[in-house]
């Protein structure tokens, strides 16, 4: 197919890119001490150098104690951390790109033991690790309020480095999406129960941000209705739900929703062919980002199986007929850009026969 679609100029009210092609977040743990360094830098800089419109960095930890679940994340908190990430900025800006990070809190994911504060335990809205299981702590109100400070902190320092904008992670079971989903969230305050009520904590994070940062600063937001404990949850399982669920969040000042689904090409809906980020912008009227093992002959993951699975370069002909049907507006790429940091540029230029596979041991460099 032709793929000029994905190479025409995107421009929103507060962002403007050279091409729809969105680098997609995907932690990859070479970050001691939770700084990035030059490995990181370089990391960056080649998929900006190689035709990327924006990159949206691995998931970044906010400043909150409980923030942070695994060894050798970034941190988007504190002087070192922001200094590493101030390198990367300035080193995909230097390259014509943009770039933004992704603020994250795994909530009730947390791994007991992990430094800097090995000592605290996971935080969750019931204190639930899976359904019916009580293993971390249950945030109180004093800890709600604690965290949406932390996550708009977090997007005034993003702002302050240089960053061209913002994404929330709200998506993969993370804490945000614990409190979506009613198998983790049993909360009867105003943070639990009904749909809205379980959306309160997002939209308040949302607001927080958009106090901070001012009017013209992109927020993006990611959601799933999966959950990597839970491969076939749903938060909405009709298109009312969805729309009660998202709209909500638009409100509160979203910009661009990131509709993260296992495939792109799954219709979401019996009697339609959109996908997620379809139905999203259909309801929202706002630009969104679909994702989904794009480019590639396998999703990233298998059934009962945890870690990226290996895939083979792919067709992009079911992309193209979405983009021609204006489905959505940008596209996330994952593992092909960890193979191939010249993606775009082999796309665009028709030499996709020069792609690599993606292997499971390029998880273990930093390449």
């Amino acid at each position: 197919m032709s793929t000029e679609l994905l190479f025409e100029e995107f421009t929103s009210a507060k962002l403007s890119l050279p091409n729809r092609i969105v680098m997609a977040p995907m932690t990859r743990s070479f970050s001691p001490g939770s700084i990035p360094n030059d490995l990181n830098v370089e990391y960056y800089r080649k998929r900006a150098a190689g035709g990327v419109g924006l990159i949206i960095t691995e998931g970044t930890c906010v400043g909150h104690k409980a923030a942070n679940g695994y060894p050798n994340v970034p941190a988007i908190a504190g002087e070192k951390a922001l200094a590493g990430w101030k390198k990367v900025v300035d080193a995909v800006h230097a390259e014509g790109g943009k770039i933004i990070p992704q603020l994250w809190h795994v909530g009730s994911l947390r791994r007991t033991g992990t430094e800097p504060d090995p000592d605290v335990p996971g935080y969750g809205p019931s204190g639930l690790t899976t359904k019916g299981k009580k293993r971390c702590h249950a945030m109180t109100e004093e800890d709600i309020q604690d965290v949406i400070a932390s996550f708009a902190k977090a997007a005034v320092d993003a702002k302050d480095v240089g960053f061209d904008g913002a994404e929330i992670h709200g998506a993969h079971g993370y804490l945000l999406d614990q409190f979506f989903w009613e198998d983790l969230n049993e909360r009867d305050d105003k943070w639990g129960g009904s749909l809205a009520n379980r959306g309160r904590f997002a939209t308040e994070i949302i607001k927080a941000i958009r106090a901070a940062v001012g009017a013209d600063f992109p927020i993006i937001f990611r959601w799933s209705q999966w959950k990597q404990q839970d491969y076939k949850a749903r938060l909405a399982h009709t298109v009312e739900q969805l729309e009660q669920f998202i709209t909500p969040l638009a409100e509160a000042g979203v910009d661009i929703f990131h509709c993260s689904t296992r495939r792109f090409w799954e219709p979401e809906f019996d009697g339609s062919d959109l996908n997620l980020a379809g139905w999203v912008k259909k309801i929202t009227g706002l630009p969104t980002i679909t994702v989904g093992s794009v480019g590639l002959d396998a999703d990233f993951a298998v059934e009962g199986q945890a870690g990226f699975s290996e895939a083979k370069p792919a067709s992009l002909d079911k992309l193209g007929d979405r983009l021609s049907n204006r489905e959505f507006d940008l596209v996330a790429v994952g593992r092909a850009l960890i193979a191939n940091p010249d993606w775009a540029n082999k796309v665009r230029s028709e030499s996709t026969q020069d792609l690599h596979a993606y292997t499971a041991d390029m998880l273990t460099k930093l390449a």
